[in-house]
C-alpha cells in the first residue's frame, strides 16, 4: 500500500484498519435499482433526509450521482446533470457538516462545479478516459479520484424484463490481468496531469462490461487488484449479476450483495458503495471483526 491513511475534510481514512462505507444517493429518476430520488416531489429534501439517516446507520461517505449507469442507459447532458446534482451537494454540505461528499461524473465541469459545493471526492466511473480535462480539474483541487475500471459498450446489452440489463459480450483475454493493466493506464494519466498516488482509489467496475461470470470472478479476486498498491473499492450493491445469479429482481438483492459485500472485504475491499447502507455497514463490521486481526488483537491488548 502506497499509502496507509489519507485525510478527507475532517476525516482520516486508515487503509486496512476497517472497511468504509459509501452510501449512493441517485439523483435520477431511472436508476436500475429503483431508489432514483428525482423521483420524489422535492429531491433536495428527499437527498438530504435519505443522507442523514445513511450517516445515522453507518456512511462513511456519500457518493452523489445525477446520471444512470445501468447496461443501456442514455448518456446525460452537462446542464441536466448540473441542475440535478450541484443544489444537492450545496444543500448536503450546508446542512452535513461533516459529511464527507463524493460526485458520481466523469465530466470536468461538474466535478470542478461539485468540488465548489462542498464534495470532497470524485468518483470517476470511466477512470479519466471519458473527459481529458477532469485530471486536471482533480489534481488542481488536491482532491482523492476513484478511478474505475470500465469496458461498458451499449451494443453488448441482454435486457431481461424481471433482471433488468447484463452486458453478455464483453471479451477479454486475460480477466484480471487486463483490468489491472487498464486501471494503471488510468493511474498514469491521473500521474501525468500532478494526481499524486496518496489520492487514487480503484475500483475494478464490477458490472461495466463483464459477463455475469466475470463479475463473480474479479470479486473472487480482487485481492489482485488490491496488490497494485492502491485502496480498492467494490461496488456490487443490488447489480444484476447478482440477479442473474440468483434469479431475483433489484429489490430483491440485499443478500446477495450482503455476499458480495463480505467476499470482497476478505479480498482486501477499503470500501463498499452500497444503496442498503445499514445492513451493509453491519455485515462490514461483521466481516471486519472476523478477518481484520490486527484491529482485533490491538482491542485485545487494550483491555487487558
Amino acid at each position: 500500500m502506497k499509502s496507509l491513511s489519507l485525510k478527507i475534510g475532517n476525516h482520516t481514512f486508515h487503509w486496512g484498519s476497517r472497511t468504509y462505507v459509501m452510501g449512493i444517493l441517485n439523483v435520477t429518476p431511472d436508476s436500475f435499482s429503483g431508489d432514483g430520488i428525482l423521483a420524489k416531489a422535492d429531491p433536495v429534501r428527499a437527498a438530504l433526509e435519505q443522507a442523514r439517516l445513511f450517516m445515522a446507520a453507518g456512511a462513511d461517505i456519500l457518493d452523489v450521482g445525477g446520471e444512470s449507469t445501468r447496461p443501456g442507459s442514455q448518456p446525460l447532458d452537462a446542464a441536466q446533470e448540473r441542475e440535478r446534482v450541484i443544489p444537492v451537494i450545496h444543500a448536503l454540505a450546508a446542512e452535513l457538516h461533516d459529511a464527507v461528499i463524493s460526485v458520481d461524473t466523469y465530466k470536468a465541469v461538474i466535478a470542478e462545479e461539485a468540488l465548489a459545493a462542498g464534495a470532497r471526492i470524485v468518483n470517476d466511473v470511466w477512470g479519466l478516459r471519458a473527459d481529458p480535462e477532469l485530471a486536471g480539474v482533480v489534481a488542481r483541487a488536491k482532491c482523492p479520484v476513484i478511478l474505475m475500471h470500465n469496458r461498458s459498450n451499449p451494443a453488448s446489452v441482454e435486457v431481461r424484463n424481471r433482471l433488468g440489463s447484463a452486458y453478455v459480450g464483453s471479451e477479454y483475454q486475460d480477466l484480471v490481468q487486463d483490468v489491472k493493466r487498464e486501471l494503471m493506464q488510468s493511474v498514469e494519466l491521473g500521474r501525468a496531469a500532478g494526481i499524486p498516488d496518496k489520492h487514487i482509489i480503484l475500483d475494478p467496475g464490477v458490472g461495466f462490461g463483464k459477463k455475469v461470470e466475470q463479475n463473480l470472478n474479479l470479486i473472487n479476486r480482487l485481492m489482485e487488484i488490491r496488490a497494485l498498491g492502491f485502496p480498492v473499492m467494490l461496488g456490487s450493491s443490488r447489480k444484476s449479476f447478482i440477479g442473474y445469479t440468483l434469479d431475483l429482481p433489484a429489490e430483491q438483492r440485499v443478500e446477495g450483495t450482503a455476499a458480495t459485500v463480505a467476499v470482497g472485504i476478505v479480498r482486501g475491499a477499503d470500501i463498499v458503495r452500497v444503496h442498503d447502507v445499514q445492513v451493509m455497514a453491519r455485515v462490514a463490521r461483521m466481516t471486519d471483526a472476523l478477518v481484520r486481526v490486527r484491529g482485533r488483537d490491538d482491542t485485545a491488548q487494550a483491555a487487558h
